[in-house]
């Protein structure tokens, strides 16, 4: 993997506002690489080996939680982001519109 591209998508993340949620694939269109939302989970699942980033403000294309990320609800939570149900974010209100 690129270290290039790591960088990207993690500057991306950093940029998501406090509140707000995006999706893999929307940041992999945002970092051009439209086909590649897995590449960007596999990176963010590492992304402590590269400093601190908001990745618990990153959800699947349906609004839900990372699997394994325990403390992901809290902190959105905490953000004031709300849910649909118990592991569902509700995107039509909290997605970021770039």
């Amino acid at each position: 993997m690129q270290e290039e591209m790591v960088f990207q998508i993690l500057e991306v993340v950093n940029e998501i506002p406090e509140g707000k949620v995006a999706t893999y694939g929307q940041i992999a269109r945002l970092i051009g690489r439209e086909k590649n939302a897995r590449l960007v989970g596999k990176v963010l699942s590492h992304a402590s080996y590269y400093g601190k980033y908001p990745c618990h403000r990153v959800v699947n294309h349906m609004g839900r939680l990372a699997p394994g990320f325990d403390d992901q609800k809290d902190l959105l939570l905490m953000e004031g982001v709300s849910f649909k149900n118990e592991d569902c974010v509700d995107l039509a209100q909290y997605q970021w519109m770039v």
